[in-house]
Formats: C-alpha cells, sequence, structure tokens
C-alpha cells in the first residue's frame, strides 16, 4: 500500500501550474466546475509520480477519503489526516 501525503491545500486561482493537469483531470471524472475559491488538497503518493487530488468541499468526512484512497492503494500518513480533519 501506498502512502499520500499531503503537498498543500490551495485555493484554486492560487494552485501551481504544476497541478492543474490533475486537477482538470479530477474535475472531468467528477464533472465537476471549479470556482476560484474553491479548497484543493494535493497528495503526493509514494513510490510513484502521481499526485491524487481532493476538492475539499465535496468530503463530508475524513473516513471518505480514506475509502477513496483505499481504491487506489493508498493510505493517508498521519500528519496530513489531521491537517485535513481541520479542513472538512
Amino acid at each position: 500500500m501506498f502512502i499520500a501525503s499531503l503537498v498543500g491545500i490551495f485555493k484554486y486561482n492560487e494552485l501551481p501550474e504544476k497541478f492543474n493537469p490533475y486537477v482538470q483531470y479530477k474535475a472531468s471524472l467528477e464533472n465537476k466546475d471549479i470556482g476560484d475559491d474553491d479548497e484543493i488538497a494535493i497528495l503526493n503518493i509514494s513510490g510513484t509520480e502521481s499526485y491524487h487530488v481532493l476538492f475539499i468541499n465535496s468530503y463530508n468526512s475524513i473516513n471518505e477519503i480514506v475509502e477513496e484512497l483505499k481504491i487506489a492503494e493508498a493510505k493517508l500518513n498521519y500528519s496530513t489526516k489531521k491537517i485535513l480533519e481541520e479542513h472538512l
């Protein structure tokens, strides 16, 4: 199982350019329109060159995020989990 570590939480209009393709891809999968003030968490998946995108306002609890990451065979590290809990 891979470990997901928080890179950062950004408002869409402040998102670093290198993460934009990942955000656009996730938005297309979820058929989501992104607002400039939407908070987006970017997770680095250890052992890969991949990132996992979380639209913070799409989740009601940390358990929903944990379940989504299980599908990707990843789990949150402790500090990432605590930070995300504060933002939900």
